[in-house]
């Protein structure tokens, strides 16, 4: 740890003091923050000591909860799909598969969510982002129903408002935002109702020009670090989905002309 060498100890690891001396504390104050005394520490002062014992990221995060403080933002996984994920798309077949960063940026998917929901465009910044074109985009929202709009818009809002908030601070979150708010009236007015809600599970119908009306559970698994996201899109019990999704699965991604 740095620290010059002292007489034996019975017990092994450090002395409360040198802590103290590490975290840049006095050893008073570090004895109250073990004991659960004095006013509430601040995340900086919990900062401290987390680095002093060289925690972990979990380690440090469980430090703050008990402390009663919000867990600083974690490192975040970017672009990059771990290869388990990717493994597991292409073991899914007949079943589409997305994987989405917290932000709503198609990071992967499978042939047969390709099938389902097309192509994604990267050329622009913000071009593989779901939020960003459903308002964006009347072509995304031609792929569902009229009445059910009002619905979809309400669930992207509630949700990346949720991603943002756990990413405080960081410039593409502020970015997307930004760029959403300045381009479409109807996500700045719902932004400014500050609703909250993390897209766990949700039933969506997409109007599909080849198969007709898919009606889809979406189930969400999160990936470890919570940033990335596994959406696999399921026949609801008793539908005919499964039936369209095989029709899908023989057509794939050829142009033809769906019947009238």
């Amino acid at each position: 740890m740095g620290l010059p060498a002292g007489p034996r100890r019975r017990p092994p690891g450090l002395r409360r003091e040198e802590v103290a001396q590490l975290a840049g504390m006095s050893a008073d104050y570090y004895v109250r923050l073990e004991q659960g005394g004095g006013p509430q520490p601040s995340p900086e002062m919990l900062a401290s000591p987390a680095r002093a014992l060289r925690l972990s990221e979990d380690e440090s995060h469980h430090l703050h909860l008990l402390a009663g403080r919000r867990p600083p933002a974690g490192r975040t996984c970017g672009d990059r799909v771990n290869a388990g994920l990717l493994h597991l798309l292409d073991q899914l077949p007949t079943t589409p598969v997305q994987v989405l960063s917290d932000l709503g940026d198609v990071l992967a998917q499978n042939a047969m969510a390709e099938a389902l929901l097309g192509g994604v465009c990267t050329v622009s910044e913000h071009g593989r982002n779901i939020v960003w074109r459903w308002f964006t985009d009347p072509a995304q929202r031609a792929a569902c129903p009229a009445d059910e709009h009002d619905y979809y818009s309400r669930l992207h809002v509630a949700d990346l408002r949720a991603s943002v908030s756990r990413r405080a601070g960081d410039p593409a979150a502020t970015r997307l935002v930004r760029r959403l708010c300045e381009s479409s009236e109807e996500f700045g007015a719902l932004w400014e109702l500050h609703e909250v809600a993390v897209r766990r599970n949700s039933r969506m119908r997409v109007l599909h020009p080849l198969i007709g009306p898919v009606d889809l559970d979406c189930q969400v698994l999160l990936a470890p670090r919570g940033d990335q996201r596994v959406i696999l899109y399921t026949p609801p019990v008793g539908s005919d989905t499964g039936e369209r999704l095989a029709l899908l699965k023989v057509v794939g991604n050829g142009q033809f002309t769906p019947a009238t």
